[in-house]
């Protein structure tokens, strides 16, 4: 199979139903795409979303070291190469957060990151990922499968099932302008369950689901919407349906 291009990335994106305007925010494996450099990647996304379209990439730090200290401007992403290609990228904004940022690039971008610093759990009433729920936006699993979803985090703190939360931890905080504070968070536990967000495929249907390829990489295209209803829904009935135990 051919190496990807950008066009032929862009055209498979559109295929898979990502349009221009749309928020768009993206879990990734780099290695499944089959793409030489992540600008080729970033920039094919870019291209689809266009200039009324806002780009987004987790930039979660839960496995730092130290754990409790926190910089904004360098603390490295852990969820992958593309995630923290895109971190470093030129006009890239991140939102502040110790555990759970998010990057972005666009029109929607102060709407969505400008307020994160306000929440005091991973996935709060203020963090992107419950902009993106209201906002309308798209997920899109680039190669990643379904697991890796940070915005059933957001729907979990919804609904608040037995799992979730763990011990607060205070953490020290430096902001993109070198300003340093120290602030407590709730953090997320998951103490004995493993996620399996996966589940969603059995509740989801096009056009809130919509499965394709991109590059050579499985891809899923979902509404976060969609996602935060049917899950929250589910979860209500069964508030473990989305994880099982560990062995």
């Amino acid at each position: 199979m051919a190496e990807p291009t950008r066009a032929s990335l862009r055209a498979d994106l559109e295929r898979l139903g990502l349009r221009a305007g749309n928020i768009a925010l993206v879990h990734s494996s780099f290695r499944a795409i089959g793409a030489r450099d992540a600008e080729t990647v970033v920039g094919a996304l870019l291209d689809v979303l266009g200039v009324g379209g806002t780009l987004l990439l987790p930039a979660l730090t839960y496995l730092q070291r130290p754990l409790e200290v926190h910089d904004a401007r360098t603390s490295p992403s852990c969820v992958g190469y593309l995630s923290e290609y895109f971190r470093t990228r030129a006009g890239t904004r991140r939102s502040l957060h110790p555990t759970h940022s998010v990057c972005g690039v666009g029109a929607r971008v102060d709407d969505l990151l400008g307020e994160h610093h306000r929440d005091s759990t991973p996935c709060g009433p203020c963090s992107p990922f419950n902009r993106l729920i209201e906002l309308g936006g798209r997920i899109l699993m680039l190669g990643c499968g379904l697991t890796p979803m940070t915005t059933m985090h957001a729907v979990e703190e919804h609904v608040v099932p037995p799992y979730l939360f763990g011990p607060a931890l205070v953490y020290t905080i430096t902001d993109r302008d070198g300003r340093v504070w120290r602030k407590p968070y709730r953090t997320h536990a998951f103490n004995g369950y493993s996620q399996r967000y996966d589940r969603l495929a059995e509740l989801l249907s096009p056009p809130d689901l919509v499965t394709g390829t991109v590059g050579r990489a499985a891809c899923h295209l979902l509404s976060a919407r969609a996602v935060c209803d049917v899950a929250a829904a589910r979860m209500r009935e069964d508030a473990f349906h989305f994880v099982e135990p560990l062995p």
